[in-house]
């Protein structure tokens, strides 16, 4: 079979399934299993495929709505290359607004408590991308942990990373200059309405934010102040339609300069606050 043909079958295969953006995925599933990218392709389109079979059984796992990252083993995240498996979420390209606004606040040198860390994607960004940072993530899940484990050895920053697992603050100690998460905050009524690959793939534990999806939200803010320093920084990612609500809760909590932050899409994606400094 030549490379040109088993793409055909890929994007015929996916398009019968219904997948979105068939022509897309056939070609990153040709990368991944072939590393045989668009322009390589068009040059060789006539040659023999090698890996045709191994090729057709990620695109037949793709077509069952299996996420492309899950198949793929990894994700691209803030330019950064991460694992990924069922027990964590995929990194999303809106959490990026989150990292880019917790950069633009922690000083040189200071110190982050990732919530809810999954992958470890926010928290091992931050130690990538700032400024002799360090931090410690959390999560309730052992599997998670281990593959946040595994991307900051990958991204070579796991000396300044403590991994611990618990219920949010449950086995946090210390205090820190800055709090972020990307809790769950979906209405738990609303995941058997979600994309097959997030409703069927990815870990509710991950997704359900209670009735009304701010259960986690609520939880964060009544733990937060006693491991936020003064004058530090709390950002949490939201749901498109929670800015509202949850900058409410910023409010009555008693948080300063507290904003609402769009992602590139225009939507409504990160609220942060300061907490205030009672010495001035």
């Amino acid at each position: 079979m030549t490379i040109f043909e088993a793409v055909q079958k890929a994007v015929k295969c996916l398009d019968d399934n219904h997948v979105p953006d068939p022509d897309i995925d056939a070609m990153l599933l040709l990368h991944s299993v072939c590393g045989i990218d668009r322009a390589a392709y068009y040059a060789r389109a006539d040659d023999e495929l090698p890996d045709a079979e191994l090729y057709l059984e990620k695109v037949r796992l793709r077509s069952s709505r299996i996420p492309l990252q899950q198949i793929t083993g990894e994700q691209y995240f803030c330019g950064l290359r991460f694992k990924v498996t069922k027990d964590v979420l995929c990194p999303r390209q809106d959490t990026e607004t989150l990292v880019e606004e917790a950069l633009k606040r922690i000083e040189p040198g200071g110190m982050f408590l990732d919530l809810c860390t999954g992958s470890g994607c926010i928290a091992v960004s931050l130690l990538c991308l700032g400024q002799r940072l360090s931090g410690c993530a959390c999560d309730i899940s052992e599997e998670a942990l281990k593959i946040a484990a595994s991307n900051a050895a990958c991204h070579g920053v796991s000396g300044r990373l403590d991994l611990v697992r618990g219920d949010l603050f449950s086995a946090v100690s210390g205090s820190y200059d800055m709090i972020v998460s990307n809790p769950p905050y979906i209405r738990t009524d609303q995941i058997s309405c979600l994309m097959e690959e997030v409703r069927d793939h990815e870990p509710h534990i991950a997704l359900d934010g209670g009735t009304d999806g701010l259960v986690f939200y609520r939880r964060i803010l009544a733990g937060a102040g006693s491991y936020l320093k003064a004058g530090g920084w709390l950002l949490v990612e939201i749901g498109y339609d929670q800015g509202g609500a949850v900058r409410s809760m910023f409010d009555d909590a008693g948080y300063e300069s507290v904003q609402v932050v769009k992602d590139l899409g225009g939507m409504d994606r990160v609220v942060l606050g300061q907490r205030r400094d009672l010495s001035v």
